[in-house]
């Protein structure tokens, strides 16, 4: 792809950055804090501890890494591209907060590209890379188990991710990558009642389904089971009533 794309699999930061400041001279040092923030930022709003709407100051984010503000507006305008976070003149960079209709779009595409995805997954994954993915499994029902809020979310996100680098196709594995990012973000906004557990367990039969090579049984569970994640959004807020809201303080 023409920009880099984060993945969910970032690496997470150590708690002390070793490096004061990236020299002016250096680009492979600057773009590897750049890229760097642009990885924290996007596991972040994956596990749920940066809110839709949340002010992202430059200077504070330069605080946090040990680096210039040229580079953290480097990485925020990259974010900015990746449509995760929303840049306004005199209100500066916030975390994104994604309309509904491009909520809708969001799934659309995933329906579209993880269908044909996972129809190749069933014909081409090798039994080592089904036992990885049952692995993942393990992981994703272990977090569930434990309430592990944010653990839980980047693993259930990250499935869909794995399978299509399983597949060696690493633009189509970043360009999913983005779209289930953006998912997460969806989810911060319009999540409902939607049980982790269920997705582990609609998981668990589309691993089953690539098991058997049954590719029409897989694409009709991955389908459902983005149907089924979208529908436990509220995509479809009623009209507040104005009798309805204000009736509970009135005399």
């Amino acid at each position: 792809m023409p920009r880099s794309s984060p993945t969910l699999q970032v690496v997470r930061p150590s708690a002390k950055a070793s490096k004061p400041r990236a020299s002016a001279g250096s680009a492979g040092d600057a773009g590897t804090h750049t890229q760097r923030i642009v990885e924290s930022i996007t596991a972040a709003i994956v596990e749920r501890r940066l809110m839709p709407g949340t002010k992202l100051a430059e200077q504070k984010i330069a605080d946090i890494f040990k680096v210039s503000r040229t580079l953290v507006r480097q990485a925020l305008n990259q974010l900015s591209r990746d449509k995760l976070v929303t840049l306004e003149p005199a209100r500066g960079a916030r975390v994104a907060e994604p309309s509904i209709e491009e909520a809708r779009q969001v799934f659309e595409v995933r329906r579209l590209l993880e269908s044909a995805m996972i129809r190749r997954a069933a014909a081409e994954l090798s039994d080592a890379q089904l036992a990885e993915l049952r692995a993942h499994l393990r992981d994703e029902q272990a977090a569930v188990q434990r309430t592990d809020v944010s653990g839980r979310t980047r693993l259930l996100a990250d499935f869909h991710v794995v399978i299509a680098r399983m597949l060696g196709n690493e633009v189509l594995a970043d360009l999913l990558a983005d779209l289930v990012t953006r998912s997460s973000l969806i989810a911060l906004m319009y999540q409902s009642s939607h049980s982790a557990e269920h997705s582990y367990e609609e998981h668990v039969a589309i691993v089953e389904a690539l098991a058997r090579r049954d590719a029409r049984a897989a694409v009709k569970l991955m389908d459902e089971h983005l149907h089924n994640v979208e529908h436990n959004l509220r995509l479809d807020p009623r009209t507040p009533d104005l009798t309805d809201a204000l009736k509970p303080y009135a005399p």
